[in-house]
């Protein structure tokens, strides 16, 4: 019968602030890549939901597959992800001028009617992705819409000219 190697599974092997630094470098990095590069996509997961949930995914995995040499290096790389997800939104929260930078802002669609196709463009929104979100709404036409804005998180909102 073979021994469990309690020292294997759950001390680190790495310094556990190294871990803690690669883990902020990779979360910041990827943050900035995928922002700045990246296009929001309508009605979809946002940015950080995307990399939270991949990084996660991996941090957790080299943690059971042992690619790590004990379990509390996957985790503490885990929390250290999850710190900076939840830091990036509450300093977002609290100062504006990086809430702009870790979220898009709202970009105009339709304005009075009219489709603004240099920013459909600039978003890579289809004019299909705009109809099919005016239907359902219950909107035949553009010429019924005040404003559509696509939001920060990739929807799309729409407000109805008066009846």
């Amino acid at each position: 019968m073979s021994q469990i190697p309690w020292n294997e599974i759950f001390v680190p092997t790495h310094s556990v602030m190294e871990m803690i630094v690669r883990g902020t470098i990779m979360y910041l990095g990827i943050f900035t890549l995928m922002r700045f590069i990246l296009k929001r996509q309508t009605g979809g997961l946002s940015i950080p939901d995307v990399l939270l949930v991949v990084l996660l995914a991996d941090a957790a995995q080299n943690g059971m597959a042992g690619e790590y040499r004990s379990i509390t290096e996957g985790i503490v790389l885990v929390a250290t992800i999850i710190f900076w997800n939840l830091a990036i939104d509450w300093v977002g929260y609290h100062v504006p001028f990086v809430e702009r930078l870790a979220r898009p802002a709202p970009l105009l669609l339709i304005k009075n009617g009219q489709v603004l196709r240099r920013h459909m463009r600039q978003e890579l929104v289809t004019m299909d992705e705009l109809m099919s979100k005016l239907r359902e709404e219950g909107i035949a036409s553009p010429s019924d819409v005040v404003e559509a804005y696509i939001e920060g998180d990739g929807n799309i909102s729409v407000k109805k000219k008066e009846a």
